[in-house]
């Protein structure tokens, strides 16, 4: 018997590898594909176990599989159900589950009777909602159906505690898997916006929660497109997982028909946000339903309060009047209620586009009501997805479309860009009373990385979208202007923040010519606090705050008719360091975020205790040295100050002591640094991928006006331990000295700024010197 058994798992294995070797092949046919040979399988080897013999018996597939849903690597969910009267129940449940086992396929298996698999769908959500899913296989029909009768009779008798369990479990799984629109590697089956939270509103649905028509066919749609994305993945992968890593997002992407990976993660994106406000929207509107009492206020001409979300008013007309779609929107936004559905099927059915319906401009005051809705800030969020689902933003806003569910694919992004920019207009709000312009200031949050949509550098191409769209709205050409230059110098401050010496005049002056007039600079400082902290958690900190504020202060006092000078509050060398230079002494200070020394200046000095730093895993974001002979008899001394990140979960005091011997070991030669950090190299963990795009090849380059008295080199090179060990020990080598220097790390690559003179103290002008520079820097950095 044993080896007939095998040959009936042998005849459903080879069919399953048909279908899963048949490439023409995806998506939802792919799945109804391998359900069916499945099917074909195992009725097969159900009728070799029990032959016809099989009264009350019945094999019934649940899960995924009873949706006839199977990915390659999907489990096989199989319950055998009986009427309790057979004996040889657990001997038949051997001779079918041992048989798939030995074949290799992951089984989940069950053996109970209908009453059985009633009482654990009791208290068991999970349990409830695999009978909901029981599709008869082999057996006695009978009994698949009966348990699906009851199984759906007790689902709705329970609706109440169901959807609470069912809330309950699918919060818990969203708390721990993300969104699947905005992670790097989403979860395509538990992330928010996933494929359980379809599975999740067809239950509901079946437990008498109301969904829309259209809503269904919408996530009935968008689950299709997670699906090829899902059999795709596993093809690649070869392997159970859900997650959609980087590295496999090229393969995924040829695999599931997309034009290339970016192509793969919009349309991810884009299905995931259409399950997840569906999925909301559906919730919310139960809840609402719920309530005994709503109020009703007619809160603009033509906008109406009712039911618990904003409507239009009967007699309102879109079609003749496409500004009341702000009224409505922003009515939502500040009670912090939904558009009601209805209203939202009437304008995306009325509305027309903006530029049809006003070619010489928007109406006079219609900029103000959309600055209106973003002055909302986070509560305008929901509402401004909603206006984009019903497909309402791109006929407001055409360019919009080019930017909806944009994928940026790095880890240093959190959001699609058409999000990003709803949050960083959202942040922007928060900061309205810094500036004179709050209007400018969202308009420009809105619309400062519009041009990633479009071919080119993002920066120059927003620049000539808003030089179209801004008079398309009604702003007056110096409002443009003003815009124009915002989303030219976007990144402006944080990157001179973070890549140049703030004590330097030339700094100063460079960022005051740029940002213009004091109304200018306020706009940026607070578009850039807006921009990066909607960009994601690494992109700000108190300390890059602390950097662009002193920039901004600095900036402020030149276009107020000042001189540039060095903040005493950070100037270095301090009082405390200078008298210990002048008294000769050696000093290793070490702060909470800081080490600062004082040493005879010897070469190399630098860039020993940057290996030294490195050896200790401390991320170092700006160093400055400064050498003079001021010490007993014109003895010649250095000092250098390096301030580096702390990690909480390492304090800096668990291995205080342990980091000065390891400078001052460093200090007096007595530290192989080169080859520790080699060791630490091959020893270290290979990084995985962090963003889409491969860091371009290490560059060397000459900043010349960015200092009048040192020269300026910006290197840019793959993230190492180490880096800066080896690119200070390469300055040194070919005779110079470092005044100042910048880190910054954007994902795998580092953007490292030395500013630095010549042994006589002055710039490098001589061009041999440069090109034996650039030789030295690019070899310290090859692999």
């Amino acid at each position: 018997m044993g080896d007939v058994h095998a040959v009936g798992a042998s005849s459903l294995v080879s069919g399953r590898r048909g279908v899963l070797d048949d490439e023409s092949l995806s998506g939802v046919a792919f799945t109804e594909a391998l359900s069916e040979a499945t099917d074909a399988g195992l009725q097969q080897l159900f009728g070799d176990v029990c032959g016809d013999d099989f009264r009350g018996l019945a094999l019934v597939a649940t899960g995924g599989y009873g949706r006839g849903e199977l990915a390659p690597a999907s489990d096989l969910d199989l319950l055998l159900l009986h009427d309790g009267r057979r004996r040889d129940v657990d001997e038949l449940a051997a001779a079918l589950w041992y048989p798939l086992w030995d074949g290799g396929l992951r089984l989940g298996h069950a053996v109970r009777t209908i009453e059985e698999q009633l009482r654990l769908a009791v208290d068991d959500v999970e349990s409830a909602t695999a009978s909901l899913t029981a599709r008869h296989l082999a057996g006695t029909e009978e009994l698949t159906f009966a348990l699906r009768a009851k199984a759906l009779a007790a689902w709705r008798k329970r609706a109440g505690k169901g959807l609470e369990a069912l809330a309950r479990r699918d919060a818990e799984r969203h708390e721990r898997a993300g969104e699947v629109a905005y992670l790097l590697e989403p979860d395509l089956k538990d992330g928010v916006g996933g494929l359980r939270d379809v599975q999740s509103l067809r239950w509901a649905a079946a437990a008498g929660m109301e969904l829309l028509a259209t809503d269904v066919s919408a996530i009935e749609r968008a689950a299709e497109r997670l699906v090829r994305v899902r059999v795709s993945l596993h093809r690649v992968s070869g392997r159970y997982g859900d997650v959609l890593r980087l590295q496999s997002q090229d393969a995924v992407a040829a695999g599931a028909g997309a034009a290339d990976a970016d192509a793969l993660m919009a349309d991810v994106a884009a299905a995931g946000r259409t399950v997840a406000w569906v999925y909301e929207q559906s919730w919310s509107g139960h809840r609402r339903a719920r309530l005994r009492r709503h109020p009703f206020d007619r809160v603009a001409p033509g906008v109406e309060l009712r039911d618990g979300s904003i409507e239009l008013a009967a007699a309102a007309d879109p079609g003749a009047d496409p500004t009341l779609v702000f009224p409505v929107a922003t009515a939502a936004a500040r009670r912090h209620v939904p558009i009601g559905r209805t209203t939202l099927v009437r304008l995306a059915a009325e509305l027309p586009s903006f530029t049809d319906r006003y070619p010489h401009g928007w109406p006079v005051g219609a900029v103000d009501e959309l600055v209106g809705l973003l002055l909302e800030g986070h509560r305008a969020i929901p509402v401004l997805e909603s206006l984009d689902q019903a497909g309402l933003l791109a006929r407001i806003l055409p360019e919009w479309e080019a930017v909806r569910s944009r994928p940026q694919r790095n880890a240093y992004h959190r959001f699609t860009v058409d999000r990003h920019l709803w949050e960083a207009a959202a942040n922007a709000a928060e900061l309205v009373d810094r500036v004179a312009r709050p209007d400018l200031l969202v308009l420009g949050a809105l619309f400062h990385d519009l041009g990633k949509g479009f071919e080119g550098d993002h920066t120059d191409v927003g620049v000539d979208l808003i030089a179209r769209i801004g008079p398309r709205m009604g702003l007056t050409p110096g409002d443009v202007d003003v815009l124009a230059n915002l989303i030219r110098h976007h990144l402006l401050l944080a990157d001179v923040a973070l890549r140049r010496d703030l004590a330097d005049p030339a700094t100063t002056a460079n960022v005051a010519a740029a940002v213009r007039t004091t109304t200018e600079l306020e706009l940026l400082h607070a578009l850039t606090i807006a921009d990066s902290k909607a960009t994601g958690s690494t992109a700000w900190s108190d300390w890059k705050a602390g950097l662009i504020a002193e920039l901004v202060a600095r900036t402020h006092h030149v276009l107020g008719g000042g001189e540039s000078v060095a903040g005493e509050w950070r100037l270095f060398p301090d009082a405390e360091t200078l008298s210990a230079m002048a008294s000769g002494a050696h000093r290793v200070r070490i702060d909470a975020d800081s080490v600062t020394t004082v040493t005879l200046d010897m070469p190399g000095t630098f860039a020993r205790i940057a290996g030294a730093l490195s050896l200790h895993r401390l991320d170092v974001v700006s160093a400055e040295a400064h050498s003079e002979p001021t010490g007993p008899g014109g003895m010649p001394m250095a000092a250098s100050r390096f301030r580096f990140l702390t990690v909480e979960t390492r304090p800096l005091a668990t291995f205080a002591d342990a980091l000065r011997e390891t400078i001052e070991r460093a200090l007096a030669g007595q530290l192989a640094i080169d080859a520790r950090l080699a060791e630490r190299a091959r020893s270290a963990s290979r990084r995985r991928r962090t963003q889409a795009v491969t860091p371009a090849p290490p560059s060397v380059a000459f900043v010349d006006d960015a200092s009048d008295d040192a020269t300026v080199i910006e290197v840019r090179a793959p993230t190492v331990p180490g880096l800066l060990h080896r690119l200070a020990k390469s300055l040194a080598e070919v005779g110079l000295d470092i005044r100042h220097a910048t880190v910054q790390t954007i994902g795998p690559e580092a953007v490292d700024t030395f500013y630095v003179v010549g042994r006589d103290g002055s710039p490098i002008t001589d061009p041999f010197h440069l090109g034996e520079i650039r030789r030295a820097v690019l070899h310290a950095v090859a692999d």
